[in-house]
């Protein structure tokens, strides 16, 4: 047997996409879980018991929208690599050039039980760049990505029009920002309908989005940011998630009818622009009670990482139900970056990515006292 492969029993068992079991067991075979199920569950031979009675096991939290790696703690502008301002439209940088896998923060994700992020290019520009997810140990970045791309950041409200306003450049308005998006999808189109065209990075990203094999992360907070950029996306036909999302509850019924997803966040912190205003936990509760696919972000390092369950809590203290809490931050964010095919539940042959708390993890007291990685413990 390799070392990823044991078995825990007597533990509360949150597979997420089915009810909690008391006393339960997981076993895991090279890497992968094998079977999940009560205290009846026959375990093979010659698979290693550990008792883990009184303990939470619990899915790899995944924070769907962050900049981990891209804008490192603790190194000012040394380490910041979110943004390339040098021109609105930058859909052929990719945050996977820019992530490094040694900043404290990839530490700092796994005490608090975060096993897999998307990393996002920040909102600068217009168009920001590709987007990775990756897990959340790894000696480089290559061996730990999951999927890439996973999707292009686009940003609408005050980051792009305050960017280039102040270069005095296109675009300084919403409109404008409007304009610029609108025109490089006509231009990848274009792109994609020429015979052997020379061939351009950016407009190749963009030829994927329109193809929709990978979605548009947009960036935007405001109510009527929200519009213009489901506006956008029916006129050229992309899959759209909405990031942020902070006035995404009053417009809450026409995005869950086109089934549209929103990534709701940050909220450990101030409302530091004019945008933010409306910003409440209360709103997750509104926007899953409306029935979008919600899922919850740091935005890290906006807020630290391993913050990322104390948000969970607040949603739930203003009106979230746990269940939906929880798959704000485990299923949906999976099946958002396209990985719930291998994260998100603890499900027979999935990626053996769960851990082990002291408690139910929605108590202030609970702490993750193990972390597993493929099966194997990174924390």
């Amino acid at each position: 047997m390799s070392e990823a492969t044991f078995a825990l029993r007597g533990a509360t068992i949150v597979p997420i996409t089915s009810a909690p079991i008391e006393h339960g067991v997981i076993i895991v075979e090279d890497g992968r879980i094998s079977a999940v199920g009560g205290a009846d569950l026959p375990v093979p031979e010659g698979v290693p018991v550990e008792d883990a009675t009184g303990k939470w096991i619990v899915p790899g939290l995944i924070d769907a929208h962050t900049h981990l790696g891209v804008h490192e703690v603790a190194e000012g502008w040394a380490g910041n690599d979110t943004n390339e301002m040098t021109d609105p439209n930058t859909a052929y940088v990719r945050a996977l050039d820019g992530i490094n896998p040694a900043e404290p923060g990839f530490a700092e994700a796994l005490e608090g039980g975060v096993l897999a992020v998307n990393v996002n290019p920040g909102s600068g520009n217009v168009i920001g760049g590709e987007c990775v997810a990756i897990k959340t140990v790894g000696r480089y970045v290559d061996e730990m990505v999951l999927r890439s791309p996973s999707g292009v950041k686009s940003a609408l409200g005050e980051n792009p029009k305050r960017v280039y306003g102040e270069q005095k450049k296109t675009p300084s308005t919403r409109l404008g920002t409007a304009g610029v998006l609108r025109q490089a999808f006509v231009e990848a189109e274009n792109y994609r309908g020429a015979d052997a065209p020379d061939r351009d990075l950016k407009l190749e990203v963009l030829g994927k989005v329109l193809d929709r094999q990978i979605p548009w992360r947009q960036h935007c907070h405001r109510a009527d940011d929200i519009a213009t950029a489901l506006r956008v996306a029916e006129e050229f036909g992309y899959d759209l998630v909405l990031d942020h999302g902070t006035e995404a509850h009053l417009l809450a019924d026409v995005i869950a009818k086109r089934g549209i997803p929103v990534i709701f966040g940050p909220l450990l912190c101030s409302r530091s622009k004019v945008e933010t205003v409306n910003r409440w936990p209360e709103n997750a509760a509104k926007l899953a009670a409306a029935g979008v696919t919600l899922a919850i972000t740091t935005d890290h390092p906006v807020v630290p990482i391993e913050h990322l369950i104390i948000q969970v809590m607040l949603a739930v203290k203003a009106g979230l139900d746990r269940d939906t809490a929880l798959r704000s931050v485990t299923i949906n964010p999976a099946r958002i970056m396209g990985v719930d095919d291998r994260l998100g539940s603890l499900e027979a042959g999935k990626d053996a990515d769960f851990c082990v708390w002291s408690g139910d993890p929605l108590d202030i007291y609970s702490k993750v006292e193990r972390a597993y990685i493929d099966g194997a413990q990174v924390a």
